[in-house]
């Protein structure tokens, strides 16, 4: 039975307490946040202990995996010293996307966790619904031939406005970890980007992309639309065949070339899921599933690995689009970055 805390209680954190407690041979043991009444709250909610400071948790209480759900700038700047905590005391960590809104914060974690021997994997939930792993089985197994390009939508309607930012940085973690799930490495970006009238912050964004193997791809992304449409869509493309996967879950086709009969896959037949929130339960019990197998820290799914190489792809689009568009080479960043 392995034993779970969860860190940071709004409304993403009890989405993991959530599902935690229904995924077998998991018992959710604690939860903490700093303010004391959303801690005492969450305790309440699901029956568990509360804590102000994770590392009073850690202390007291027989934990194995840990889930930083915590928020911050663009989403992410708070999840850096609670998962650092929880990685010196050796435990498995699962991060909220993305790990830190800070490049040099998500490597120091991932190199501490790699210190450690420890697990460290982020919540890229969007690759674990079960038309995405379908689709990834089309891939491997060579229905689609050799891939051409790669290209997604994700959209939503957010009015945040607090850093210019926002919206690469705390949405598309999920959408270019799709991308690079089914096309693999990312080699160049070229990024444009506008402001909605009346919107301060990069609200709208188009991305053209060129990945390790020869295949192009395009990301559109919005803080725009209206979330009562389907969010998000993406289609692969190869020289056999392509497919289109619909709003995340709900729907994946595939088209094989010269052919007229499509395989089309919905979500009833998947798996059932109740909504997009199933997403997270497919993630978390993917994580506790590894952990409880011994998967090495290395071979994990979703790994923070994957999700640092994410946000090394948006940072190279965020500086295409301050050099007016420039073609920039995500390694060529990564190098710069460690001088």
């Amino acid at each position: 039975m392995l034993k779970a805390a969860v860190v940071g209680v709004r409304h993403i954190g009890k989405v993991h307490c959530r599902y935690y407690q229904e995924i077998p041979d998991v018992e959710l043991v604690a939860v903490c946040d700093l303010d004391q009444k959303l801690a005492e709250a969450a305790a309440q909610q699901f029956g568990v202990k509360a804590y102000t400071d994770i590392k009073a948790l850690l202390a007291h209480e027989e934990i194995d995996v840990v889930s930083i759900a915590t928020g911050g700038i663009e989403n992410g700047s708070h999840h850096f010293e609670p998962a650092m905590i929880a990685i010196e005391k050796g435990k498995d960590v699962l991060v909220e996307k993305p790990l830190s809104n800070q490049l040099s914060e998500a490597r120091e974690m991932i190199a501490f966790a790699q210190e450690k021997g420890v697990r460290i994997a982020c919540n890229l939930n969007h690759r674990f619904a079960p038309a995405a792993s379908k689709a990834k089985e089309w891939i491997d197994h060579g229905n689609l031939g050799s891939l051409l390009y790669v290209n997604m939508k994700l959209t939503i309607g957010n009015q945040n406005e607090s850093t210019p930012w926002i919206h690469l940085r705390a949405l598309h973690p999920h959408s270019v970890d799709v991308m690079r799930y089914f096309g693999g490495e990312i080699k160049r970006v070229q990024a444009f980007m506008t402001k909605a009238p009346g919107r301060k912050v990069w609200s709208t964004a188009s991305i053209n992309m060129e990945f390790a193997s020869g295949a192009v791809g395009h990301l559109t992304g919005s803080y725009d639309m209206d979330n009562r449409h389907p969010i998000e869509q993406c289609e692969v493309a190869g020289t056999k065949g392509r497919f289109v996967i619909e709003d995340v879950y709900n729907e994946a086709t595939f088209y094989p070339h010269h052919q007229s009969e499509l395989t089309v896959i919905r979500n009833s037949v998947l798996t059932g899921m109740e909504g997009f929130n199933a997403t997270f339960k497919n993630r978390l019990h993917t994580f506790v599933n590894e952990i409880t197998l011994n998967v090495p820290p290395d071979e994990i799914s979703g790994s923070g690995k994957e999700a640092l190489a994410a946000q090394e792809v948006i940072e190279t689009a965020i500086r295409s689009h301050q050099e007016n568009g420039a073609v920039v080479e995500v390694k060529a960043l990564k190098q710069e970055r460690k001088k």
